[in-house]
């Protein structure tokens, strides 16, 4: 299955505490990267998530990010008002010692600890409706990478079948043009000398057909593509394979124009590697 390593994704879910933000970034990587950035209160469930992702996930680098927005329920202050009436108590007590006058004012109270307190959060729950909103998110991260990944597959399958043609082009010029090289060295040939040896000239176009045979070329380029298209409609992931056979699509593509007689099949190389470039290029991106 073609898989983009290149996704975004973003969920969120509002509970009794607040909303829960989820952005999930994923990019090319050789390996499975992780890297995390959650609030103090979801710290802990960073193993968990980095599982459910490696359950999921073979390659890329992915960025995980939480924001909590406390709701306003959550972000109210209660006033411990038995604890203000104790602290109003001791401080007339201390005062019948030293003297009349409370020393006391609203904020010294207030900054007394204990005496402001914010009301309480559940946090498993909190941190269960996170992991429910986490794999919605994860889970839309992935239909992403697979949708990318169709598009690359069917960029990958047209280059293909371009690279084919050429192939089987170069295959149909190669007959031309040893008989045009065959012709050639023969009018040179005449030039120099009145007859000429026919048979040493047979015996060094045979050689010189051998050199620049390039069937075997064109079958394994032919080959390689089968396998690539083959790959392609594999159920897992296919990327490193991908690559490997960019390479040898392009060993063949630079011997084919190391063998090269005529400008044509010059041109169908170069249009070759043009493709095996742009394909190479495209499989960065597979998982």
């Amino acid at each position: 299955m073609a898989l983009s390593m290149t996704a975004f994704s973003r969920s969120n879910v509002d509970t009794d505490s607040g909303r829960i933000t989820w952005e999930i970034r994923s990019v090319n990587s050789r390996y499975l990267e992780l890297h995390f950035r959650l609030p103090d209160e979801f710290r802990d469930m960073e193993p968990a998530l980095r599982e459910c992702i490696k359950s999921r996930l073979n390659r890329g680098k992915v960025e995980v990010f939480l924001r909590f927005q406390p709701s306003q329920k959550q972000q109210n202050l209660q006033v411990n008002q038995d604890l203000v009436a104790s602290l109003n108590d001791a401080a007339d007590k201390v005062h019948e010692v030293i003297g009349p006058g409370n020393a006391l004012d609203a904020l010294k109270i207030l900054q007394w600890p204990g005496v402001l307190e914010s009301t309480t959060t559940d946090l498993k729950a909190l941190q269960k409706s996170a992991l429910g909103s986490f794999n919605e998110c994860l889970e839309s991260l992935i239909i992403a990478r697979k949708r990318e990944g169709d598009s690359l597959k069917e960029l990958i399958q047209q280059r293909c079948d371009e690279a084919r043609n050429l192939s089987e082009q170069a295959d149909k010029i190669i007959p031309e043009a040893l008989a045009a090289q065959r012709t050639h060295l023969l009018n040179k040939l005449s030039e120099l000398i009145e007859t000429p040896d026919t048979e040493r000239l047979e015996q060094e176009m045979v050689l010189l057909a051998q050199k620049a045979d390039i069937a075997e070329e064109t079958d394994r380029l032919r080959t390689h593509i089968d396998e690539v298209l083959n790959i392609l409609q594999r159920e897992e992931p296919i990327g490193r394979r991908l690559d490997f056979m960019m390479q040898e699509l392009n060993r063949e593509a630079n011997t084919l124009s190391s063998k090269a007689m005529r400008t044509e099949l010059t041109r169908i190389a170069v249009d070759l590697k043009v493709l095996i470039e742009q394909m190479r290029e495209q499989v960065q991106n597979i998982e």
